[in-house]
């Protein structure tokens, strides 16, 4: 058997995850890893502080499998699947040169910058700041929304629902607002 290096084409993780939704369709499930964090953390005792913990978790068994699907998933593909002399991210020259204005390194085929995941970084009081800001929006974000990125682009959207339009809509203006002029001011 060949070993698979680099990344996926897209038309061949696109099929997947078209025919992982059509089989969710079919059994009447929906998709999303905020639906599956919320059956965690109701799994570890969450609705005893929180109504929206509340719920039967054994019905949502099947998002634990997704959990524990993805883990094992990115496990093999780092571990057996991939080739580090080949960068998995390669980026636009431009983008280098933008992020290097903002000081942040070139990922070298890593997923994170190590300017705001390293462990020097994280000693930083202003990047343990930023980090744990962004993920108190994203939190907030996720709950208003009704779901995160991956439950209303990829389930909503496929189902042709209209608030999951508009969800995606916000989420790339958020991201492009963001990242175009809030992350310079909030770097420098």
């Amino acid at each position: 058997m060949d070993v698979i290096y680099g990344t996926w084409p897209w038309y061949v993780s696109g099929f997947l995850i078209g025919a992982v939704m059509l089989v969710l369709v079919y059994f009447g499930k929906t998709f999303g890893m905020s639906s599956n964090l919320r059956t965690m953390c109701t799994v570890l005792g969450a609705g005893k502080t929180s109504d929206f913990f509340k719920f039967d978790w054994k019905t949502q068994r099947w998002n634990l499998a997704v959990v524990l699907g993805a883990m094992i998933g990115g496990y093999i593909a780092v571990n057996f699947l991939s080739d580090p002399s080949v960068p998995t991210v390669e980026l636009n020259p431009k983008t280098i040169t933008e992020l290097q204005q903002l000081n942040i390194d070139e990922p070298n085929g890593k997923l994170l910058p190590g300017a705001l995941t390293s462990s020097d970084a994280l000693q930083s009081p202003k990047v343990l700041a930023i980090l744990l800001l962004g993920g108190l929006m994203v939190g907030f974000g996720t709950r208003y929304a009704g779901g995160c990125t991956s439950g209303h682009a990829i389930t909503g959207l496929s189902n042709l629902q209209l608030p999951s339009l508009i969800a995606v809509i916000g989420f790339f203006i958020g991201g492009l607002l963001m990242s175009r002029f809030l992350l310079p001011l909030i770097l420098k």
